[in-house]
């Protein structure tokens, strides 16, 4: 599977609001097993840079925006998260870097896997010889 991005269902109400709804094997392809969210980033500060053996995500900016950067060793791409109604399914085998981080950035996290360090790919030499 590629990495992609998706719209979430958005339920609006001109006085209350709007919500999104986020469910396990329906609007995200997995089951969540962990959940986590960056916030307070920098503009000029890069995060990420790895990728995983297993490992997939989905990737919100509950408020404010980031990019992020995607390489799998066949395509390179970047995508702008700037709406909570919008998310971004991150597949094991991107090398992901997020960056451009708006003051009022929350990227909100779900995890397919709890957190294991030996899931993770820290060297992108190591990274191409895994999925080149």
């Amino acid at each position: 599977m590629e990495s992609c991005v998706m719209d979430l269902p958005v339920h609006s109400d001109p006085l209350k609001g709007s919500l999104s709804v986020i469910e396990s094997n329906i609007q995200i392809p997995f089951e969540i097993r962990r959940v986590f969210y960056i916030y307070g980033a920098q503009k000029n500060v890069r995060r990420g840079g790895h990728a995983h053996y297993k490992t997939r995500q989905a990737l919100i900016a509950i408020s404010g925006s980031c990019k992020v950067s995607l390489d799998n060793t066949k395509r390179k791409e970047n995508v702008v998260l700037d709406s909570p109604s919008s998310m971004l399914i991150l597949e094991p085998d991107d090398w992901h870097e997020m960056y451009d981080f708006s003051e009022d950035c929350v990227l909100l996290v779900l995890a397919s896997h709890y957190y294991d360090e030996q899931d993770y790919i820290r060297r992108y030499q190591d990274f191409c010889e895994v999925y080149s």
